[in-house]
């Protein structure tokens, strides 16, 4: 899905200025330990599943919904990986965001990994130990999901990646 109707409807009242908004994005593993990635249709680079929750949508039903709309694969939320506040991103056209991302590990539970929207090139399951390459902080995800880790929360302590 592109860019959701609502955010049109700001940018139309703010133009380009930042917006601060909600983002989800999950770690899917299979029964096999497989993380699902997508090779992203905007940054032509794999990366972990995310989207926008609509207003009022919870994030968990968010990336279920994300999940599914951007790889046909169903998926359900295990528990939060972590809340981070992410770098502000300037896209192509001037549009400023920022996203405070809830990082769900889920487990997928049915369909086939297929490119089922136009925000995916591709997609597909990847061994943790033979990712891809990617931006480091969907691989900082997948490590913090692989090892168990607790939730990690931003500015509390011990940086992401350490220990």
């Amino acid at each position: 899905m592109p860019t959701p109707d609502f955010i049109r409807e700001l940018r139309a009242l703010v133009g380009d200025r930042l917006l601060w908004m909600p983002g989800t994005s999950a770690v899917v593993l299979d029964d096999e330990g497989r993380v699902l990635l997508g090779l992203r249709s905007d940054t032509g680079k794999w990366s972990i599943i995310g989207g926008i929750p609509e207003p009022g949508e919870q994030p968990a039903a968010a990336i279920v919904r994300e999940v599914f709309e951007e790889t046909s694969v169903h998926c359900v939320p295990e528990r939060v990986l972590l809340v981070e506040a992410l770098e502000r991103v300037v896209y192509p056209n001037g549009d400023e965001c920022q996203f405070m991302d809830i990082c769900f590990l889920a487990r997928a539970v049915g369909g086939e990994a297929c490119v089922n929207d136009d925000e995916s090139l591709e997609v597909g399951w990847f061994a943790v130990d033979a990712l891809p390459p990617m931006e480091s902080f969907a691989v900082a995800r997948i490590k913090l999901a692989a090892k168990g880790a607790p939730t990690w929360f931003a500015g509390c302590g011990e940086e992401l990646g350490e220990g």
